[in-house]
């Protein structure tokens, strides 16, 4: 199911009931290539570490050290394409990002079926986790295997796009990253707290984005139509939103 709207320059697909998306192009071919390029000198360690108890011992990857100034590059570009998103903006209604995660799985690598934990990160940097999301950075005929297996109500939903393409799925799901049996996997992980916690809300949203975004191609901004889209919108968010 495709969304009506929002879809040029940047579509976005969705799975069948339920509000997990892939937006394509988040990274163009140039900034694929340059991340890419410097993660190649970034360090790396068991991913393992940074799982919780029960997922650690499902966790076969490695993570980048994101801590020096390659790193911090990296994670700048990164940022700045995914935070700035218009779909994903629209979709997750973002109130915080957690940190960014790079990592990467070779033959037998890969990330057994777990759930997220609720909670990431300490002090003021904790948050929930409403959704979490995958940053594709691999051309997807450079590996075999390494789907990202999502389960819905409607089934098992896998993934493997293109690279530069972000999958946004609810963290309350089950999900997996099946084994890596050729090639390397590379993606860029993160998570969510939207500032809307209810996802049916969420979902109401963005059909009124994508709504808002056709009609603005055929209606001035100040008519009655774009108004009252625009009023609702924003009332929405007063009644299911936190600040």
């Amino acid at each position: 199911m495709a969304c009506p709207a929002l879809i040029t320059p940047h579509p976005a697909k969705a799975a069948p009931s339920l509000m997990m998306i892939t937006v394509s192009a988040v990274l163009t071919p140039d900034q694929v290539h340059k991340v890419t390029r410097l993660a190649s000198g970034l360090s790396w360690r068991d991913g393992a570490t940074t799982a919780g108890a029960v997922a650690r011992q499902v966790k076969r990857n490695e993570q980048a050290d994101l801590s020096g100034a390659t790193g911090t590059a990296v994670k700048k570009l990164l940022q700045e394409a995914i935070e700035g998103h218009p779909v994903l903006q629209a979709a997750a209604q973002p109130r915080r990002f957690s940190p960014l995660m790079i990592s990467r799985a070779s033959k037998g690598g890969g990330y057994g079926r777990h759930v997220d934990n609720a909670f990431m990160g300490k002090g003021d940097r904790r948050l929930r986790t409403d959704l979490s999301f995958t940053l594709f950075l691999s051309d997807p005929s450079t590996y075999e295997g390494g789907e990202l297996a999502v389960e819905t109500a409607a089934g098992e939903h896998l993934v493997k796009p293109d690279a530069g393409d972000l999958v946004l799925y609810p963290s309350t799901t089950l999900h997996e990253v099946r084994p890596v049996t050729s090639g390397e996997r590379i993606v860029c992980v993160g998570w969510i707290e939207s500032a809307v916690r209810d996802a049916a809300a969420r979902e109401i949203l963005f059909d009124l984005e994508n709504l808002r975004a056709t009609l603005g191609q055929t209606h001035d901004p100040q008519s009655p139509e774009m108004l009252t889209v625009a009023k609702t919108i924003s009332n929405l968010l007063r009644l299911w939103g936190d600040a």
